[in-house]
């Protein structure tokens, strides 16, 4: 993080120094996805609100920290992505912008194809780190939150309890702690920094919170309020 903090004081110090760019590369929840509902028989859809993303709210934070830096957000979340489709498009979606900082977070829709994707999942996140080190970018893995660990009574649609259904399991059965042991592996393997936002959710559960009604689809999603902790982690995470 030595880079990326240099160029923010460099450009606090003096306005006319090079600017700061910080990408966020990874899915839904990164773009900034919450609410979902149905709009078929099988077709589900999600409430796109970017400016409510905790890259937003990372934004935010460091505007109180460093008044005078105009930093730059790429926000390079997609809905539904994966880390095959995030290493697919890194040299596309976020190198051409030269940014001091990447955060790079999947695992959720990884998970969901069941152990067998693991070794290929952690192949993915390794080669993300790499192209991003070899290309002198500072880089954080962001682990995500936890998905529901029961059909919440308030989904409201047979076709979204019946997602819920099949994300509990992935939830309860550790496949995505797997994932998630893989991602920090790869990470640290590559030199990059680790935000681990996921054991922070594990905590709370452990501590009895509901991380279930934490998330704003009940699903997989969190809220808008739970934005914030990623960001805040973050925070903590550069100046560490």
């Amino acid at each position: 993080m030595n880079k990326f903090l240099e160029k923010m004081k460099a450009k606090s110090d003096s306005l006319y120094a090079d600017p700061v760019t910080v990408a966020f590369l990874g899915d839904s929840v990164t773009q900034g996805c919450f609410e979902i509902y149905c709009t078929g028989p099988e077709t589900i859809e999600t409430v796109f609100d970017a400016a409510s993303a905790y890259s937003s709210d990372f934004k935010t934070i460091f505007a109180s920290l460093y008044p005078r830096v105009p930093l730059n957000i790429i926000n390079c979340g997609i809905s539904g992505d994966n880390s095959e489709r995030g290493l697919a498009r890194l040299e596309k979606d976020v190198l051409p912008y030269h940014p001091d900082l990447v955060v790079v977070s999947f695992g959720l829709n990884d998970s969901c194809g069941g152990l067998e994707k693991l070794a290929a999942y952690k192949e993915n996140m390794a080669a993300i780190f790499r192209k991003l080190r070899l290309a002198g970018v500072d880089a954080i893995l962001l682990t995500p939150n936890m998905m529901c660990s029961y059909v919440d009574c308030r989904i409201p649609t047979e076709l979204e309890r019946k997602v819920a259904a099949d994300v509990v399991k992935v939830q309860n059965s550790g496949i995505l702690d797997a994932f998630m042991d893989a991602a920090r592996q790869a990470a640290e393997a590559e030199g990059a920094k680790v935000c681990d936002c996921y054991a922070q959710w594990k905590a709370m559960a452990a501590a009895g919170a509901d991380t279930t009604f934490m998330l704003a689809n009940h699903i997989n999603h969190p809220s808008r309020e739970l934005h914030w902790l990623f960001a805040w982690k973050l925070m903590q995470t550069v100046f560490e």
